[in-house]
C-alpha cells in the first residue's frame, strides 16, 4: 500500500528527520541485544535501521516489515547501497557514494560464499499489514521485535482493539524470553497526525487507551516491566544526546522514550 498522505507514518523521506547511519536509538540498547538472534522491524519504512541491524549489530536473521511497497522496494535498494559501499571488516561508507551512482552497485554474493547469517544474506524485506497479517518469516518467531515510531499510526488507523491486536501479535511471534523494543509515540502528537485525514479524526474521537497505559496491557500478556533505556530526541538529557553529538546528528521534532519488556518464560 502505497498513499501520497501517509496516513500509516509511512513517510517518504523519513530519514530526513533521522540519521541515515548510526541511529542513536540503537545506541541506547544492551550492545548484545541482537547478535545470533532472529529480528524483526516493524514499520521498517525505508531499512535504514533494519540494513544497520543486519550488517553492524551481529544479528543472524533481520526481517523489515512495512505497510507501503514503495518504501520496501526503496528498502531493497537501501541493501545494495549499503552493501556497495562497506568495505574490510563491513566498514560503512568505506567506498564513497559517487562509486555506486557512476559504476553501478556491487553484485551481491550468494550466501554460500559469505554464509546465510551475514549481511547482506542475513536481510529481507516483506510488504505487509503485520497487524493483520503474517508473513512467512513468522512461524519460526522471533528473539526481538523492534516498534520504532509505529505506536500512533496503529492506534489512529485500527483503534484500540488494533493497538491490543498488534501487542498480541508481538507476543505470539516472540520467542519465550525475547525481547519487544518500544518507542512509543506520546498522545500529545495525535493531534497533529490525525489532521491527514478524515478517517483518522473519526477514529481518534473513539479512542479510550493511551500510550501511558500500553505498559499495564503489556504485563497483563506476560511482559515483564517497562525497562527504560532513555529517551531520544531535542532536549534529550540521557546518554543518547551525548552520543548524538558525538555523531554530528541533530535529531529534529522528536523526543520519545526507548523501552524494553521480556517475554516471560
Amino acid at each position: 500500500m502505497s498513499s501520497t498522505v501517509p496516513i500509516h507514518g509511512n513517510y517518504h523521506g523519513y530519514y530526513s528527520k533521522r540519521p541515515a547511519i548510526n541511529d542513536p536509538r540503537l545506541a541506547l540498547l544492551p550492545k548484545d541485544l541482537f547478535t545470533g538472534k532472529r529480528v524483526l522491524d516493524v514499520g521498517c519504512n525505508e531499512g535504514h535501521v533494519t540494513c544497520e541491524l543486519a550488517q553492524r549489530w551481529g544479528a543472524s536473521k533481520v526481517v523489515g516489515v512495512d505497510i507501503d511497497d514503495t518504501l520496501i522496494r526503496a528498502a531493497w535498494r537501501r541493501r545494495i547501497t549499503v552493501w556497495s559501499s562497506q568495505g574490510p571488516s563491513a566498514q560503512q561508507d568505506y567506498f564513497p557514494a559517487c562509486f555506486d551512482h557512476s559504476l553501478g552497485p556491487l553484485p551481491l554474493p550468494s550466501s554460500q560464499v559469505t554464509g546465510k547469517h551475514v549481511f547482506p544474506n542475513n536481510l529481507t524485506f516483506r510488504t505487509a499489514d503485520w497487524v493483520q497479517h503474517e508473513i512467512p518469516e513468522d512461524v519460526e518467531q522471533y528473539d526481538v521485535i523492534i516498534a520504532f515510531s509505529i505506536t500512533k499510526w496503529i492506534h489512529l488507523n485500527q483503534g484500540d482493539d488494533g493497538i491490543r491486536t498488534f501487542f498480541k501479535r508481538v507476543w505470539s511471534c516472540l520467542r519465550p524470553g525475547g525481547t519487544f523494543v518500544l518507542e512509543p509515540q506520546a498522545w500529545e502528537t495525535y493531534k497533529k497526525a490525525r489532521r491527514l485525514n478524515q478517517s483518522l479524526q473519526d477514529k481518534a474521537i473513539e479512542l479510550v487507551l493511551r500510550p501511558e497505559g500500553f505498559e499495564a496491557i503489556l504485563m497483563e500478556m506476560g511482559f515483564t516491566p517497562a525497562e527504560h533505556h532513555g529517551v531520544i530526541g531535542d532536549g534529550g538529557k540521557s546518554a543518547v544526546a551525548f552520543v548524538a553529538g558525538l555523531l554530528n546528528v541533530h535529531l529534529v521534532g522528536f523526543r520519545r522514550p526507548v523501552d524494553l519488556y521480556i517475554k516471560r518464560e
